[in-house]
């Protein structure tokens, strides 16, 4: 008595929802996986994004739209508001290109090199993150004054730093470096050093190996870098203050012109500016997320 033999393929029928998507309206939510706990997690989240963001969010948008487009315009028109947008957008702009370089090559110098010191460097660029905003400003206000350390270098020249939009540039810098260290050094800590050496072995230049080599993998984290950073300078208010100055037209910033609005209880011209910094920010962020995912697509590089 023969038994044929049995196909392989036919031994073993995948059970319901393993191995394929739920069909219908959900198809792209994923199967049911061994670790359960997706439903409340995906519930928890939601949750988290609408109490946290999303409602304070639209409640902003709400009340500033009581005064209709035409309202708004006319806050944004505003000399005394236009000035603290400029200042307080490009100021952070710049700041966070400049926290950018130089936090690519303290993230360089950290990761490539040994040197005695290096682990307390290391600390102390988490700094910013731990020192309270009003310490910061109290601390680079006495250094960058006329008659503080760094400030009477330059007061012989008439040059001032602090109470100045030189001094919140330095302010915003300060904050802003930690970002992109951060985000770029496990990066170079993944990059091998064979790389290099293959490059200068095919006869490239030191040049040629930092554009071509280097830099290709490390431009998304460096975006994401300058993102953050952006982020954090447009909102940053306690650092700021004790060094700006605060002369309307000159070094008063969007967020302390919030703050006085809303001393004066003008609470819908408060919410007004708060929109427009919104709707400005929101713009720049979704503009360098689309070039940070051009340049994944581009480089090769996730």
């Amino acid at each position: 008595m023969s038994i044929a033999p049995t196909s392989s393929s036919s031994s073993v029928s995948p059970g319901p929802g393993r191995g394929r998507r739920r069909g219908g309206p959900f198809s792209r939510f994923p199967a049911p996986s061994v670790i359960p706990g997706f439903g409340i997690s995906f519930g928890y989240t939601i949750l988290y994004l609408s109490i946290i963001v999303l409602i304070p969010l639209g409640g902003l948008v709400l009340r500033a739209s009581g005064i209709g487009l035409s309202g708004l315009w006319a806050v944004a028109s505003d000399q005394r508001v236009a000035a603290a947008l400029r200042l307080s957008f490009g100021t952070s702009f710049i700041a966070a290109i400049v926290g950018s370089v130089f936090g690519l090559l303290i993230a360089w110098v950290l990761t490539r090199y040994r040197f005695p010191g290096r682990r307390l460097i290391d600390a102390a660029v988490d700094l910013p993150f731990a020192l309270p905003t009003a310490v910061a400003g109290i601390a680079l206000s006495a250094i960058y004054a006329q008659n503080g350390l760094i400030g009477s270098l330059f007061a012989p020249y008439g040059i001032r730093i602090a109470y100045t939009p030189i001094g919140i540039f330095i302010a915003l810098v300060f904050i802003t470096i930690p970002f992109t260290v951060r985000t770029v050094q496990p990066l170079i800590a993944e990059i091998d050093r064979e790389l290099e050496e293959a490059s200068a072995t095919l006869g490239a230049r030191r040049g040629q190996t930092i554009w071509r080599v280097l830099l290709p993998p490390l431009i998304p984290a460096i975006l994401t870098g300058f993102a953050l950073a952006f982020a954090r300078a447009v909102g940053e208010y306690g650092s700021v203050i004790f060094i700006a100055g605060n002369l309307p037209y000159v070094s008063e910033i969007a967020p302390l012109l919030i703050v006085i609005k809303l001393e004066e209880f003008d609470y819908t011209g408060a919410t007004a500016i708060a929109t427009i910094m919104l709707t400005i920010s929101f713009s720049v962020l979704l503009i360098i997320n689309l070039i940070q995912a051009w340049s994944r697509k581009r480089f090769g590089y996730v």
